[in-house]
């Protein structure tokens, strides 16, 4: 059985910068404070220890995320269902380059929630790459999005 549709390739692959937020988060700079107690070295090793734990990549037709150290799991976002892509970011964020990318889609897996990206290196080169990727697919498929209210109208 033979598809019209193009195969999938890879645009962008990459995990969360644990070192990044240690140094362009108010969180980081307080627990770079604590290391001088112990205390943040524990932080860091947890915080890096779940960035380790997740990786996403980007092809032309979905966002994979992959997470888990000792039980894996592997989401799936079809691209032509994401609706909106954010990227937060605050002043020490924007010197350092990172920022929380946060998707909204119809997807099952992020369900009615918003599904967050955090630490995200170049976070704003991502997100605009992101949101071109997801008209190109949009238009491949075909789908326009239609915006409902609660109360039925349009």
């Amino acid at each position: 059985m033979t598809t019209n549709l193009p195969a999938e390739r890879e645009v962008d692959s990459f995990r969360s910068s644990t070192a990044r937020w240690v140094f362009g988060s108010l969180a980081g700079w307080g627990t770079l404070l604590l290391s001088a107690v112990g205390v943040g070295l524990v932080i860091i090793l947890v915080r890096w220890l779940r960035n380790m734990s997740s990786a996403y990549v980007i092809t032309d037709q979905r966002l994979i995320i992959r997470s888990g150290l000792l039980m894996k799991s592997i989401d799936e976002i079809e691209l032509y269902r994401i609706k909106d892509v954010r990227v937060v970011f605050s002043l020490i964020n924007q010197i350092t380059d990172i920022g929380t990318i946060t998707i909204t889609s119809s997807d099952r897996t992020t369900g009615d929630k918003e599904f967050l990206l955090r630490d995200v290196p170049a976070a704003r080169e991502r997100r605009e790459g992101l949101r071109k990727l997801v008209d190109r697919a949009r238009q491949r498929r075909g789908v326009r999005e239609l915006d409902v209210d609660r109360d039925g109208s349009f």
